[in-house]
C-alpha cells in the first residue's frame, strides 16, 4: 500500500511560484512512474508532468512545459512541483499521483494523494 500526501499549495499573485511537495510512504510496491496531475473546477484531471522512476525520464503536459519542473528527493522519498511564472488558469487543486506493481500480487495500482490547493489571483 502506498500514501501520498501533498503540501505546499495556496495563495500567489499572476507571475508567482510554488513549490508543491508530495511525500511517499509504503512498501511491496514497485514504482513505475510518480507525478502531479491537476483538476481545475468543472474541467478533467490533466497530467502536469510524470517522472519514470526507473529511469528518471520526465514528460510535462502542454500548459507546464516551459514554466514547471518536476524533480525528486529519493532519500527524503519526496517529490516535488515546481511552478514559476503561474496564471490564472493554473488555479485547480494539484494531485500527486504514482502508479506501479504491487507485490505479491503484481497487479498494476495506480494511487492518488488527496490534492492540495493552488489558487492563483490577479
Amino acid at each position: 500500500h502506498v500514501q501520498l500526501v501533498e503540501s505546499g499549495g495556496g495563495w500567489v499573485q499572476v507571475g508567482g511560484s510554488l513549490r508543491l511537495s508530495c511525500a511517499v510512504s509504503g512498501s511491496s510496491f514497485s514504482f513505475q512512474r510518480i507525478g502531479w496531475y491537476r483538476q481545475g473546477a468543472g474541467y478533467q484531471r490533466d497530467l502536469i508532468a510524470r517522472m519514470d522512476t526507473n529511469d528518471g525520464r520526465i514528460q510535462y503536459g502542454e500548459s507546464a512545459k516551459g514554466r514547471f519542473a518536476i524533480s525528486r528527493d529519493s532519500a527524503k522519498r519526496t517529490v516535488y512541483l515546481q511552478m514559476n511564472n503561474l496564471r490564472l488558469e493554473d488555479t485547480a487543486v494539484y494531485y500527486c499521483s504514482a502508479d506501479g506493481i504491487e507485490q505479491p500480487s503484481l497487479r498494476q495500482q495506480t494511487y492518488w494523494g488527496q490534492g492540495t490547493q493552488v489558487t492563483v489571483s490577479s
